[in-house]
């Protein structure tokens, strides 16, 4: 009866660090979906739901592509986002991210969060459900489970193809499972985190 959800950030896209804000998945990144789809194998997903942009969708293109009984979804609900500004907790330290986000952009974001929240917890007993998605909203969703202050979001940061898990029995919270786990990874195909780790 518990439902569990496979939060993914997309593989690493051609030119990310040259500060292109979407595209194709570079090698590194279809190595890293290759992968990632290896090791969700067993898993018998009822779901794939996936951000309608370029890097999200050829990662679930490139899952697909070796678990055929998987059809993956877009959904809006997944875009890439800031779902939330500064609050009066926020730690001055991050004024200036926050200094290139619009209001609009804020409220966007946390109109979208909220109808994602509210959509993908809601409670499917034996569904195993996979999101494509992006780093922030990742953050999001861990924060949310954790009951954590609004802020610590920007605390969280997922490497592309990083596998985090949140489960609920019935009747039970949502549980954080695992963050952010590369077990299927090897060192050289880690990217997307903001230094590299050391194991």
């Amino acid at each position: 009866m518990t439902h569990y959800l496979y939060l993914v950030r997309h593989g690493e896209h051609l030119d990310a660090e040259h500060g292109m804000v979407d595209g194709p998945l570079s090698p590194r990144g279809r190595r890293q979906a290759e992968l990632l789809a290896d090791r969700l194998s067993g898993v018998p997903l009822t779901n794939v739901w996936h951000s309608p942009l370029e890097r999200a969708a050829e990662t679930a293109r490139a899952v697909a592509g070796r678990l055929p009984a998987v059809d993956p979804e877009p959904t809006a609900l997944l875009f890439d986002c800031v779902p939330s500004g500064m609050t009066p907790d926020t730690p001055s330290v991050y004024e200036p991210f926050f200094g290139g986000v619009t209001e609009a952009e804020v409220d966007a974001g946390a109109a979208q969060m909220s109808d994602a929240v509210a959509e993908f917890l809601a409670h499917r007993p034996n569904a195993h459900e996979l999101l494509i998605t992006h780093n922030f909203v990742i953050a999001w969703f861990v924060r949310h489970v954790l009951d954590a202050p609004t802020w610590r979001w920007l605390t969280l940061t997922q490497a592309n193809c990083g596998l985090t898990v949140l489960a609920q029995r019935p009747g039970r919270p949502w549980t954080l499972v695992t963050h952010n786990d590369l077990a299927h990874l090897p060192m050289e195909l880690r990217t997307g985190l903001p230094e590299a780790p050391l194991v």
